[in-house]
């Protein structure tokens, strides 16, 4: 399997990446240990986490997903063969969450622990803190940059304004930049990363790592109706969201692609997104180890001409 260099960095990962939001959550412990085995055993080797996750659970912390993929690398002994990333700016230190140089002190090391590792390949921070000096954030990543804490820094949720200011700050300063953006980017959720993000990163040589790769499910056409939508944790997001004609159109789209190339919706869903020029790999969840099948098959998957325009013409925000 090809792997994809991020930037001018020496990381490389494989097209797809794990999202961890559901280990510890709708994944117990050891059907996460299976996903994260299927994982790697199908050549992947990114995973992707959060501190914050999955604190909106009853009776959760936070680190409840790094919690699990620490306790998976200390028995499977393959963290070297990982790429790891992880989030800080949600997960609240104090009284609130934020990106100050305490803030990310704090909880870097705190991931550290529960990901029993030393080192965290990628580190993002969550979502813009605009009441925090850019400087001050992105120093204390320098910090962490130059104790060997952390490899390589990242945005996530970032505005373009937001992110071209960082990536100037950074040059400025001659510290470490954002050399990745994890922003919401699908099939359905298009405009916000297409409209400016997309040529800003390709501009700056930025790797992208869209979350929702498969809008929170409802791209692999298992939530056709508000009746499938109720069966789920995620099911009034999706009603509200994803239940509408725009909807039903990639639905049908998905259908018709996937049926011509004997793939299944889901696959042609990442499939779109691996195609995409600024994309590096989509992130994907998975809570069964049949559905790392998908990621795979979807990995491999070629579009031609035709699929590409009905799911460009269905797709159009």
């Amino acid at each position: 399997m090809q792997h994809r260099q991020i930037g001018a960095s020496d990381i490389r990962i494989a097209p797809i990446m794990l999202g961890g939001n559901v280990f510890g959550w709708t994944a117990d412990e050891p059907t996460s240990f299976a996903v994260l085995d299927a994982f790697v055993a199908a050549g992947f080797n990114a995973i992707d986490t959060a501190d914050v996750y999955s604190l909106w659970v009853p009776g959760h912390k936070g680190g409840e997903s790094e919690t699990v993929l620490g306790n998976w690398m200390a028995a499977r002994k393959n963290r070297s063969r990982v790429v790891l990333a992880t989030k800080v700016g949600m997960l609240p230190i104090g009284s609130k969450p934020g990106l100050s140089a305490a803030q990310i002190t704090e909880a870097a090391e705190a991931s550290l622990r529960r990901l029993k590792s030393d080192y965290i390949d990628i580190y993002f921070a969550h979502r813009d803190h605009e009441d925090t000096p850019l400087e001050e954030t992105l120093e204390a990543f320098a910090g962490l940059v130059r104790a060997g804490k952390v490899r390589m820094i990242g945005a996530s949720n970032y505005s373009a304004p937001r992110l071209s200011e960082a990536l100037k700050t950074a040059s400025t300063r001659a510290i470490p930049r954002y050399e990745i953006l994890q922003p919401l980017y699908n099939l359905y959720d298009r405009t916000v990363f297409e409209d400016e993000l997309a040529e800003l990163c390709l501009r700056e040589k930025v790797g992208v790592v869209p979350y929702y790769g498969l809008a929170a499910g409802y791209l692999t056409g298992k939530y056709r109706s508000q009746d499938d939508a109720a069966k789920s944790p995620r099911g009034a997001g999706i009603v509200k969201k994803y239940l509408n004609p725009r909807g039903e159109r990639i639905l049908a789209a998905l259908d018709a692609v996937a049926a011509r190339l004997s793939a299944s919706p889901a696959q042609v869903a990442l499939a779109w997104l691996m195609a995409q020029p600024a994309v590096t790999a989509p992130i994907a969840s998975a809570s069964a180890p049949s559905q790392v099948e998908d990621l795979a098959a979807a990995a491999t998957l070629k579009l031609d001409a035709a699929a590409t325009a009905l799911l460009a013409e269905a797709s159009a925000p």
